[in-house]
């Protein structure tokens, strides 16, 4: 299957091409910038080292995604999701995860609209 071309780097300057949006220099940066100033902050109380250990062991039980495995595809995992997200009060117990590929995840996620900030928009339609 064909590749899609390189691209330049999206940090400002930098004449680097790469498949992704940064270069693997700027990636990190990058990174390390949205941690710090644009990741709501409770977030990093949900999702610590425990989340980490957690979702490392449930991997290893479920290495494939599981809808596309229901579907007859083994798909290598590589998102753990809650069915019922944390801020609605769900758990890391193992009934409430499901192992996905990217794609299933993201489908899941715009299906319930609260992915690329379509809640707000949401929320006031319903006003």
């Amino acid at each position: 299957m064909p590749r899609k071309p390189k691209k330049p780097c999206a940090f400002p300057g930098c004449p680097e091409l790469t498949d992704g949006r940064f270069c693997e220099k700027h990636k990190k940066q990058e990174n390390a910038r949205y941690e710090k100033y644009d990741r709501d902050p409770a977030v990093h109380r949900r999702y610590g080292r425990a989340w980490k250990r957690i979702r490392d062991s449930y991997v290893k039980t479920h290495p494939f995604c599981e809808i596309c495995f229901e579907e007859g595809r083994a798909v290598p995992v590589e998102e753990v999701h809650h069915k019922i997200p944390l801020a609605e009060g769900g758990t890391h117990d193992r009934a409430n995860l499901i192992s996905l590929c990217r794609s299933c995840h993201a489908r899941i996620h715009a299906e319930r609209g609260d992915r690329w900030h379509n809640k707000n928009n949401k929320e006031s339609d319903n006003d």
